[in-house]
């Protein structure tokens, strides 16, 4: 059985990890609107691995006897002044998640869940790789500075992840 305190904050979890897929479907309809497809494809891919992420809290909430309670979405940004922008505004996100899932896993181990513990393990894992891959396309893109080709090349590259799998230029 999970503690009320522990339920609570991985609801909370939940709705962080939905509002995440929503941003990410938010960044995906800016570059459909400036005909990047390639970043439109990575954030396609992005928000559908947040849902995913999203349905793992719910499930363990549910595994645990607990009470999955869905709280409202905050409405996400749908403007920003460049590519570059945007895969800044997704890292400072990654990084704030990341300090969510680091508070997650703080609390279980002061309530003493360690199946919560073991179970939130897999999260902080992804975390480092969800920031490596952000990190990885926003340095591309400070390099490229203000030269075109190098946005449609990197946005050639984007367009290459697929289900479950990064692009080269997010490696």
């Amino acid at each position: 059985m999970i503690s009320e305190k522990m339920q609570e904050a991985i609801n909370g979890q939940l709705n962080a990890e939905l509002y995440s897929s929503y941003l990410y479907l938010s960044m995906n309809a800016y570059f459909k609107s400036i005909n990047l497809d390639g970043f439109a494809n990575w954030m396609h891919y992005q928000a559908q691995e947040e849902l995913t992420h999203a349905m793992k809290f719910y499930d363990f909430i549910n595994q645990r006897g607990g009470r999955v309670n869905l709280l409202q979405i905050e409405a996400p940004p749908s403007q920003w002044n460049s590519p570059q922008a945007v895969f800044e505004a997704t890292l400072e996100h990654e990084q704030k998640v990341t300090g969510l899932i680091n508070g997650l896993v703080e609390l279980a181990l002061t309530e003493h869940d360690h199946a919560s513990n073991i179970f939130l393990q897999w999260f902080v894992s992804e975390q480092v790789e969800e920031e490596e891959s952000v990190t990885g396309v926003l340095e591309q893109l400070k390099l490229m500075g203000e030269a075109k080709g190098g946005l449609f090349m990197i946005d050639r590259e984007l367009a290459k992840r697929s289900p479950g799998g990064e692009s080269v230029a997010a490696e």
